[in-house]
């Protein structure tokens, strides 16, 4: 891939990293006052967030190379 196409704008990754990690909390509390339903989205977050930070590290590390 050549640079242009993988231009990554940094803040809004941190942005979205933030938004999902305070979905993941009320998850989190939802699970456990038994009012969440689908428990398979607490996963499909965490891995979201793994997601966003392995671009944002693979980014970085473009960038040292």
């Amino acid at each position: 891939m050549n640079a242009t196409s993988k231009k990554i704008d940094l803040k809004s990754l941190r942005s979205d990293i933030k938004t999902h990690k305070k979905s993941l909390l009320n998850y989190n509390f939802q699970k456990s006052t038994g009012q969440l339903e689908k428990t398979s989205v607490i996963k499909k977050t965490r891995r979201k967030i793994a997601s966003i930070k392995t671009t944002i590290n693979s980014h970085k590390g473009d960038k040292n190379a």
